[in-house]
């Protein structure tokens, strides 16, 4: 029986979701619980119902909700003003940031989101090296854009190099210009690259993809081969950039790629993401330059806009303070073992998946390596799962765990007696 408590005021904005909205959501999250307020490592629903947030918007509330440092920067600046489209001071300062922080950046270019950032550097690359195809792996997320959702999350893996499309409306050419290997398979990727080196404008990849560490050598393999050839390489690093590392994964792993992508805590939990690499490349965004036939436009509202500019800023500093990443990584590791344990004491075949700072459990046996290794997961059960967390007061993504800085102790007590709850339900199902 759920132990959470719906008002009439939550079943009627369902209602009016289901009516307004094309499947009652915003297209991110099921619509059976509206959030009305976060406070640090928690959000509440319209019900009052109180939980541990593991999903943080995504992602992007790596310092918790509602910081106080990051609140007082963005209220200082909409005094002053909330978008210029012009040039503004804030934006300029998180730029030099970012090129400070990531060792790929020389120059930075924002935009809004991670699947416009995505987007601008698979056309970056492609203005570069005068070539059209990109390289990217089975199940890696790149957004929302046609060649982002090329092989994505097919339901039936098809044959390696060829492209699916996870999406209705998209053209049929679009598969012709993605090439897809798969992730952790140095050997494959490597030969698929020799293959068509002369047709590849970049390959684009999470350094961490999804849940699935790289194995030992793979992304310096991916730097070795893509170097041989001159062929940009491009980490993803909207989720991973200032979570792992403040550097990043490339200075986790030690790997530099060419370009990089970022979103999420860069923008402070406000729309704001980039593109950022190394200058060579970069001058194609600067027609006087390039001149007109090399020249890529790119042109957005909001992109660098002031709001975001300093929430991200203040966030930055805070992540710059001894100690910040310690603090999130013990509680990552506590939550880890604390999950493993309660499946197994349950007998539940199930592996968990990731890093510190962000996991899930996978419903199948074995290792996972790859896009199928996650595939085989029981999707039953992870619902099961899911459901069984909310309502033991904890709130998670649908395949993602993400930690925050503002995580204590009392929100780790709640998340591993919901661990033990939630993995005697999914027992309970056979």
């Amino acid at each position: 029986m759920s132990k959470l408590v719906r008002s009439d005021a939550e079943r009627d904005l369902v209602d009016t979701a289901r009516r307004v909205l094309p499947g009652g959501t915003f297209g991110n999250f099921p619509g059976d619980i509206v959030i009305r307020s976060g406070n640090a490592g928690r959000v509440t629903d319209v019900s009052g119902n109180e939980y541990v947030d593991y999903l943080l918007g995504s992602g992007p509330m790596f310092v918790g909700h509602n910081h106080p440092e990051v609140n007082a920067a963005v209220q200082e600046q909409l005094g002053r003003g909330s978008t210029f489209f012009a040039n503004n001071e804030y934006g300029i300062r998180l730029a030099e940031a970012i090129v400070d922080a990531m060792a790929c950046a020389e120059q930075v270019r924002f935009g809004s989101s991670g699947t416009e950032a995505d987007f601008y550097a698979m056309r970056l690359v492609r203005a570069y090296r005068k070539r059209d195809k990109i390289l990217k792996f089975e199940g890696g997320y790149h957004g929302m854009s046609d060649y982002g959702l090329m092989s994505l999350w097919p339901k039936r893996p098809g044959n390696f190099p060829v492209a699916a499309p996870d999406s209705a409306g998209i053209p049929d050419a679009i598969r012709q210009e993605m090439i897809v290997a798969p992730y952790n398979d140095l050997e494959a990727a490597t030969a698929l690259i020799r293959e068509h080196h002369d047709e590849l404008a970049g390959v684009i990849m999470e350094p961490f993809q999804r849940l699935v560490p790289p194995k030992p050598g793979f992304l310096e393999g991916m730097r070795a081969i893509t170097e041989e050839y001159g062929i940009p390489l491009i980490f993803d690093e909207v989720v991973t950039g200032f979570r792992f590392a403040y550097g990043g994964a490339q200075e986790l792993y030690g790997v530099v790629p060419d370009v990089c992508t970022l979103g999420k805590i860069i923008g402070g939990g406000y729309p704001l993401s980039a593109v950022a690499g190394k200058a060579e490349i970069m001058k194609h965004f600067d027609k006087a330059a390039v001149g007109d036939d090399a020249f890529m436009p790119q042109i957005g509202t909001l992109s660098g806009n002031p709001v975001a500019a300093v929430a991200g800023l203040a966030t930055l500093e805070i992540l710059k303070r001894p100690g910040a990443y310690d603090g999130v990584y013990q509680t990552g590791r506590t939550l880890m073992e604390g999950l493993q344990g309660a499946l197994d004491n349950a007998g539940i075949a199930a592996r968990v998946v990731g890093s510190p700072v962000m996991f899930d459990a996978i419903f199948a046996a074995g290792e996972v390596h790859d896009y199928r290794g996650m595939l085989a997961g029981d999707p039953a059960k992870a619902k099961t799962f899911n459901q069984a967390m909310r309502e033991n007061g904890v709130f998670k993504g649908e395949g993602k765990t993400y930690l925050s800085t503002a995580h204590d102790a009392a929100d780790v007590k709640v998340t591993l007696a919901a661990y033990e709850e939630a993995a005697k339900a999914v027992a309970a199902m056979g």
